[in-house]
């Protein structure tokens, strides 16, 4: 590959998913994992495609993905999450680009998002462009707890070809994932918006509606409700949380 490109991965009990992550980015000039303590098989499977895996205590997403960043010998930089795959069509796709020669400082990439292994068409999930590919000496991270992103002065440009991502394997963890970042984004948002009876009851049905109806997630089927649903369930874990915390500030 005419690109010398330095793929960082975050991950932290990441055994079910970080073989193949890794393998879909073989191809990269440098491979950097930095893992937040696992206590599962992740470091060792990490260790038999790269020979750079950093242990780093969990400070926070955005810590974690600086302190990678930071370790990127190439300019150009592709950050993944363990549960996301490079595509074939990307991979050659990137083989024909002089990245050098593009004007550009950052790219966005198409994600094509599943849940419980179906493709997700709707909810809102079907027009997801994640800035992924992007110059070191032009890039940033955002200060969120959760949701956070890269901040880049410069073009941006989109790919034509995506990334797979597999967040949601079984319910199981989909319940666990939505707890852990309901959490984050209470405390984020607590002392900006003051929690009421109304605000309780009529945020989850209006996240439910906006995704179902809106978004049209009844194309998606079961699939489409169940999404929808979890989503109202975050926001109701949210609000709830938010209260909590304001009550004993």
């Amino acid at each position: 590959m005419q690109n010398k490109i330095s793929v960082i991965i975050i991950t932290g009990n990441e055994e079910n998913n970080i073989q193949d992550c890794l393998k879909s980015v073989s191809w990269a000039d440098e491979i950097i994992v930095v893992d937040s303590e696992s206590t599962d098989l992740t470091v060792q499977i990490a260790k038999e495609y790269t020979d750079k895996v950093y242990i780093h205590k969990w400070e926070g997403f955005a810590p974690q993905k600086t302190y990678a960043l930071s370790l990127a010998k190439n300019e150009w930089i592709l950050s993944l999450d363990a549960d996301e795959r490079v595509t074939e069509e990307l991979t050659k796709e990137l083989e024909i680009l002089d990245l050098s020669k593009s004007g550009v400082d950052a790219f966005k990439l198409h994600r094509e998002n599943y849940f419980l292994g179906k493709k997700i068409t709707y909810c809102g999930w079907g027009n997801d462009y994640q800035l992924r590919l992007f110059r070191k000496s032009k890039t940033k991270l955002t200060d969120r707890l959760v949701h956070e992103g890269f901040i880049v002065e410069g073009v941006i440009s989109k790919l034509n070809n995506p990334i797979t991502h597999y967040s949601y394997l079984n319910l199981k963890d989909g319940f666990k994932k939505i707890n852990e970042y309901s959490t984050l984004e209470a405390n984020e948002k607590y002392t900006r918006k003051k929690v009421s009876s109304v605000s309780i009851l009529l945020y989850p049905l209006i996240a439910f509606i906006q995704h179902y109806i809106f978004r049209k997630g009844f194309l998606d089927g079961k699939h489409g409700m169940m999404i929808s649903l979890m989503h109202a369930m975050t926001k109701l874990q949210v609000q709830m949380k938010m209260w909590e915390l304001q009550r004993h500030k």
